[in-house]
């Protein structure tokens, strides 16, 4: 995991996104993955970034947030298809790429990558304990 750490540290301090923004990919990517470790972490950032809490308890509860700002719905949608799709639609990409920018839509998907990860990694040593 050392070997990846430059990239998490890019993509969580350094990333195109604001920190609202990539706190919502990294929460989106956590309740995909059912990461609990990853939610306690993230959700109060989330929280003091911006996130309102009834959009993070309809996310962790497996169910699709609404009255999103268009920024967070754009994320959502792209996050949201690159891990249950395992691609994202030209229309999300296009989206994306108006609301977020081209680094900031690439961003998100390396967030998306990242935390899917760690989650994998948390996620097979649960289970192994």
């Amino acid at each position: 995991m050392s070997r990846v750490s430059a990239l998490g540290e890019y993509l969580r301090y350094r990333s195109a996104l604001p920190p609202r923004l990539s706190e919502f990919a990294i929460l989106v990517t956590a309740a995909q993955w059912q990461q609990q470790l990853e939610w306690d972490i993230h959700a109060p950032i989330a929280l003091k970034a911006g996130i309102p809490q009834l959009v993070m308890d309809a996310m962790w509860a497996g169910m699709t947030p609404s009255n999103l700002d268009a920024d967070l719905k754009v994320l959502y949608d792209l996050c949201t298809e690159l891990h249950r799709d395992r691609h994202v639609t030209a229309a999300t990409h296009e989206r994306a790429v108006m609301t977020l920018g081209e680094q900031g839509a690439m961003d998100a998907v390396g967030i998306c990558g990242y935390y899917a990860l760690l989650a994998m990694v948390l996620n097979s040593q649960q289970e192994a304990s």
